[in-house]
């Protein structure tokens, strides 16, 4: 590709370089946008560039910026979509992963050197600003001593605030040019206009100087700021780490049957690829030779290995447990079920990126009303024949008094007195926004491996004569079933000449009599129709004896289900396990809505299906095939032994092996929104008494201070009750 100077804008360059063409005869361009913080942008870009001639589908995932245009080969121009883009507002760039997480980084550093300047800054400034109040009280200072102290407050405060404050000033200028007005447009107002009067008052000689009002101000509202980017940081690169899953390279055969390393972005339709035991398929595949076990675990969420021969399929990410095995390859790693997967997460991403939080909510009523009064104390001042000094004096102290500190701290307090607790509870708390929705589900959606079930087989019917003898040769394998056998054995000794037969069991001489373990008809037996997965021994002259296991149920699923169901919550089952599996479990743990057998799409369409009837899903999932739908639902957890990718695709993580972390979460995010809307009622009967004391010009610098302090201190400790959830 030819590299870009995008120092000055896309626009005018040549883009051709970059676009992809794709299967079906279309092409994409992914680009990365920068300034799109909002589901108000979201809608703005994905409305405006959807518009443009030719272009069939625009998404943007606002967690990472990236910004997927596809349109019919040849009907759409490129550049017009960053022509578009810029004309919106918007800077962009091709897509690159490593820039966005230099991005986050570098805006992570930023803000908390912001808020280190900010709490030097509010610390140092009260050295001269308590003296000044003193002074208000009747000690003994003179105007001179006064303006002084004043001055030096102006030294430390003003550069510390117009520093400390860029992320206020630079967001409510994006706003602005939007046509639109956030929470940081009263807050940047707030703060310039309060150093314009205080340099004023302070030149004149006047009473009244509000320094370390803005510096307290910027230095409250940072914490909260850093805090919930410290959160949405957790929450990004679900599907780079998916795509982490599929090996960077194949060994492809040439024509001589002699294996190549290439990487695995080469690998297309037809080629033939060599599978090694231990190695994962890069892609999918048919098996053209060889027998063995694959482990779909991560796939499909099946909990027993599925063996495998040729003319059968292998998805990408499957581990083959057993010998050997050539594939003919059927999709490139772009088009593999991984790839699917990876889309299916970043429209889930995508979806719940248009998530409008509390605090977007409160801001917009909250500024035109603010406003409104500011506007009506300076025209009624003027009207009453104050002058336009004192008229401007109360309007500014309308929004210095009402500046949105308690507000800006309503819902970071209680996400970090939330996160806590959660995390007294096992559980890691991801994104504040995911608080939120959590506190909004009626529907939870449970997989069944590694979920309700510890995700691993265990015997369920031994003979206690034929176990010790079969665990001998168990013990030379590290088949799963083997393992589960050993494991109930316990420790002993191996079979004596023990060898593993590829996709069939074990031979091996015990007592100096032959013996096998694996497969019915690799023992001689004839194996009943069950339920459960089984393995067979047999000791030379003995009969069979047949072992059978099944996914170990977690000892609190069915109190944990139970659980949700006091809480007027909807439960489900949704599984990649075969039907007969499926159905025991959910017999056993009280659920009646379950679904077997299905594929990752498969169990995001079926979240899809219930959000589109108007639930609020909580989707609880560990394997790779839940990575999709985890993504998809209205908020999601994994277990802490989930895979990675699961994990990072999930809004919460719980580590301990209970099940009833699910619920306390629930409870708690539930309490945490019950107590940011006391916070708002809180900060709404603040400005109810202080907007009017500040038309009627009884606000001082102390009295701005203390109901500012005050305010913040109230919904602070309000957030603190969160600790009382779930004690006995």
């Amino acid at each position: 590709m030819t590299a870009l100077d995008v120092s000055g804008g896309l626009a005018g360059q040549d883009l051709s370089g970059f676009v992809r063409t794709e299967a079906d005869g279309g092409a994409g361009l992914e680009l990365l946008v920068r300034g799109a913080r909002c589901a108000g942008c979201l809608a703005k870009i994905e409305r405006g560039v959807t518009a443009l001639p030719g272009v069939e589908s625009a998404r943007l995932n606002l967690t990472t910026g990236r910004l997927a245009v596809r349109w019919r080969a040849g009907r759409a121009d490129p550049g017009a979509v960053v022509r578009a883009l810029e004309d919106m507002g918007y800077q962009s760039a091709p897509f690159d992963p490593l820039e966005v997480e230099a991005r986050i980084d570098a805006e992570g550093r930023r803000l908390a050197v912001a808020l280190g300047v900010a709490g030097f800054g509010v610390g140092n400034v009260m050295m001269f600003s308590v003296p000044a109040w003193s002074a208000l009280f009747g000690q003994e200072m003179g105007n001179g001593s006064r303006t002084a102290m004043y001055w030096l407050s102006a030294l430390i405060a003003a550069p510390c605030t117009l520093y400390a404050g860029q992320t206020f000033f630079a967001s409510a200028l994006r706003s602005l040019r939007k046509g639109q007005a956030n929470m940081d447009v009263p807050i940047s107002l707030g703060l310039i206009l309060t150093l314009v009067i205080s340099f004023s008052e302070t030149l004149q000689g006047g009473q009244h100087a509000y320094f370390d009002a803005a510096m307290g101000l910027v230095f409250l509202l940072l914490i909260g700021r850093y805090f919930d980017h410290q959160l949405r940081h957790r929450a990004r690169g679900a599907a780079r780490a998916l795509m982490l899953l599929q090996a960077p390279t194949a060994q492809v055969l040439d024509r001589d049957g002699v294996p190549r390393g290439v990487p695995v972005r080469e690998v297309v339709a037809g080629d033939r690829l060599s599978l090694a035991p231990g190695e994962r398929a890069p892609v999918d595949g048919i098996v053209e030779a060889g027998q063995s076990e694959l482990d779909l675990a991560l796939v499909s969420g099946e909990s027993a290995p599925v063996a495998v021969g040729p003319g059968m399929r292998a998805p990408a990410g499957a581990l083959n447990l057993g010998g050997r095995i050539v594939l003919r390859a059927s999709a490139g790693a772009d088009d593999s079920s991984l790839a699917e997967t990876a889309r299916l997460m970043e429209a889930g991403a995508q979806s719940k990126s248009r998530y409008v939080r509390l605090a977007d909510k409160a801001a917009a009523i909250y500024v035109p009303v603010v406003h409104g009064l500011a506007a009506l104390g300076f025209v009624g001042a003027m009207i009453a024949g104050l002058g336009f000094r004192e008229a401007l004096l109360r309007a500014v102290a309308v929004l210095i008094v009402t500046c949105p500190c308690a507000l800006g701290l309503a819902v970071p307090a209680v996400q970090i007195a939330a996160s806590g607790r959660l995390f007294r509870k096992g559980v890691l708390l991801k994104s504040g926004a995911a608080l939120e929705r959590l506190a909004e589900v009626d529907t939870v959606v449970f997989d069944k491996t590694g979920v309700l079930t510890h995700g691993r087989a265990a015997v369920i019917l031994a003979d206690p004569v034929a176990l010790p003898l079969a665990a001998q040769l168990a013990r030379a394998s590290r088949h799963p079933l083997s393992r589960a056998l050993a494991e109930a054995a316990g420790p002993g000794p191996v079979a004596d000449d023990a060898r593993e037969v590829t996709g069939q069991g074990i031979t091996g001489r015990i007592d100096g009599r032959d013996a096998r373990l694996g497969r019915a008809a690799f023992v001689g037996a004839e194996s009943p129709t069950g339920t459960e997965t089984e393995l067979w021994f047999r000791l030379e002259g003995e009969v069979p004896v047949r072992f059978t296991f099944a996914d170990d149920l977690r000892a609190d699923a069915a109190a944990c289900v139970a659980d949700c169901k006091r809480l007027g919550l909807k439960v489900a089952i949704l599984s990649g396990d075969v039907t007969a599996s499926v159905s025991r479990i959910a017999d056993q743990v009280g659920i009646a809505d379950w679904r077997a057998g299905l594929d990752p799409a498969a169990k995001a369409a079926a979240i899809d299906a219930l959000q589109a009837a108007g639930r609020r899903v909580l989707m609880v999932g560990d394997g790779l095939n839940d990575a999709a739908a985890l993504a998809k639902a209205h908020a999601s957890m994994a277990p802490g032994l989930a895979a990675d990718v699961s994990q990072t695709a999930s809004d919460l993580v719980f580590t301990s092996e209970r099940l009833d972390s699910v619920t306390d979460a629930i409870r708690i995010a539930r309490k945490a929104r019950r107590l940011a809307l006391e916070n708002f009622s809180v900060s709404a009967l603040y400005n109810a008494i202080a907007a009017p004391a500040a038309l009627l010009g009884f606000v001082s610098p102390v009295v701005a201070a203390i109901a500012m302090s005050s305010s913040s201190l109230v919904v602070s400790l309000n957030a603190l009750r969160l600790w009382r959830v779930g004690r006995s």
